[in-house]
């Protein structure tokens, strides 16, 4: 029998009741760690998760928080990085200081990392919390009195994001260009410099915060157009059944998103590469997002 607490969450993603047992035979052992751990020492524990874009991530960390809340009675909170983006007009001052490409959300550079540093510090440490949040239709931050404000004691925190956990590369890698992107609007090599310097500094403080690191591996780049088309397709449906104006103009069609995501390709493909033996729980996907195999690769006890 279906709980309350997992029909609200299928309800929220919109999924069929099949993705339940899917999860239960894929999951159970990060619940399982989690369980471990919690029984014994009581304390928070912090769960990071990678995916590129629309590979499934945020769906598993609700997941995730929504079984450890059932199974243990712990409170817990799932924060995305795509949560702690710079506003739209930070953003604009970085793409005429820096480059303009900057003017972009999603690479690193583009994140408040400080405030993400705080946000979980606060959070662990039990303190009444605002959750900052992002609105992508409207590509800036909520307003302070639409946020989240949480309360601790706080059991788990999984924090998700496309980029969470990748390293940055050699100068050397940097040098050539990956695709169209960066070959005409990134000719010095500025904007992708100044990504990877960003990458290898508050980023790293961030991703060494987590206990536990699990990756959700797509097959290949050529993957991530479909699975990103997918999520604004969605984001779409949502808004005209919540409200009654025309989209907003940030919601991308397929020529924009087959852009969008340039942004993305040379860290993602980093990623999939230099990132697998590093986690403590890697599952590969195939083309339809479907877990084909599951490795447990390190213990942290």
């Amino acid at each position: 029998m279906i709980t309350p607490a997992l029909q609200s969450f299928i309800s929220r993603h919109r999924l069929p009741e099949s993705y339940l047992s899917m999860a239960e035979k894929w999951f159970s052992p990060i619940l399982s760690e989690f369980g471990e751990h919690y029984g014994r020492e009581q304390s928070i524990q912090i769960i990071g998760i990678n995916g590129c874009q629309g590979s499934g991530k945020s769906t598993l960390a609700d997941y995730l928080c929504t079984q450890v809340k059932l199974q243990y009675g712990a409170a817990t909170v799932s924060l995305s990085l795509d949560d702690f983006y710079l506003t739209k007009a930070e953003r604009t001052t970085l793409a005429h200081d820096v480059h303009p490409l900057l003017a972009v959300r999603g690479v690193p550079g583009t994140h408040d990392i400080a405030l993400a540093i705080d946000t979980v510090n606060s959070l662990k440490a039990g303190k009444r919390t605002l959750l900052t949040r992002f609105d992508k239709s409207t590509d800036d931050r909520t307003k302070v009195e639409d946020s989240v404000i949480m309360n601790g004691p706080i059991g788990l925190i999984v924090l998700e994001g496309w980029c969470f956990g990748a390293t940055p590369e050699s100068q050397e890698k940097l040098a050539t260009p990956v695709n169209e992107l960066e070959k005409k609007s990134d000719a010095n090599s500025i904007w992708r410099r100044y990504v990877n310097d960003a990458l290898a500094g508050d980023y790293q403080s961030l991703f060494n915060m987590a206990d536990r690191r699990v990756m959700l591996r797509a097959p290949s780049f050529d993957s991530v157009f479909q699975w990103r088309l997918e999520q604004e397709q969605k984001l779409a449906e949502r808004l005209r059944l919540n409200i009654k104006d025309p989209l907003p103009s940030d919601i991308m069609d397929e020529n924009n998103v087959r852009h969008f995501v340039d942004y993305f390709q040379r860290i993602t493909e980093h990623c999939l590469t230099a990132m697998p033996g590093g986690m403590d729980h890697l599952y590969q996907l195939n083309e339809n997002r479907a877990i084909t195999r599951y490795d447990q690769l390190n213990s942290n006890d």
